[in-house]
């Protein structure tokens, strides 16, 4: 068997993921559709005291399949139709209607992704340090500034802004921000 990657409708990954899985063994067709796999990450987001975790698909509009093709490359008819049949499936990525298999180095680092769902979540700071932002919300909205350092853990950035004319350091929560 080999992967491949299955377009489906954007949002509409895990609930493919689900029918797709339980058509194949409905339908026995366990010894040409393998594993089926949704990539996800862990977010941690904290806004004011709340912190809350989210998946996140590392992904989006894609579901990857462990498949068993014809000679000739082609989807066998019975898991042809089984897919085509699921609402929400687009198209394999393809060349000339033949699907086309990954490469074994994409595939491993999609399993890599794949199997680790359950590590401790991270927070996403899209930010560097140097980067020009403006301040979205707060008790200084609408400044100007430049990251001077980033907290990760507590998802504070401390931002240089010009006060009056003077560079003032100012401890804001990530999300209060964005770059300019």
């Amino acid at each position: 068997m080999q992967w491949y990657v299955l377009r489906v409708q954007s949002n509409q990954e895990m609930r493919v993921k689900a029918l797709l899985e339980e058509k194949v063994n409905r339908e026995g067709l366990d010894n040409v559709i393998g594993r089926i796999e949704v990539p996800v990450e862990q977010v941690k987001r904290i806004r004011g005291n709340k912190q809350t975790v989210y998946k996140r698909k590392l992904y989006p509009g894609y579901v990857f399949m462990e498949m068993k093709t014809t000679d000739d490359g082609k989807t066998p008819e019975k898991a042809w139709f089984l897919i085509k049949e699921t609402s929400g499936v687009g198209d394999f990525i393809s060349t000339e209607g033949v699907p086309t298999p990954m490469r074994d180095t994409d595939v491993a680092k999609m399993l890599q992704d794949a199997e680790k769902p359950d590590e401790t979540p991270s927070i996403k700071v899209e930010f560097k340090k140097g980067d020009q932002i403006k301040i979205r919300e707060g008790a200084f909205e609408n400044f100007e500034g430049v990251v001077d350092s980033i907290d990760e853990e507590r998802g504070i950035v401390k931002v240089i802004v010009s006060i009056f004319g003077r560079s003032t350091p100012l401890d804001i929560e990530y999300w209060q921000i964005e770059k300019i």
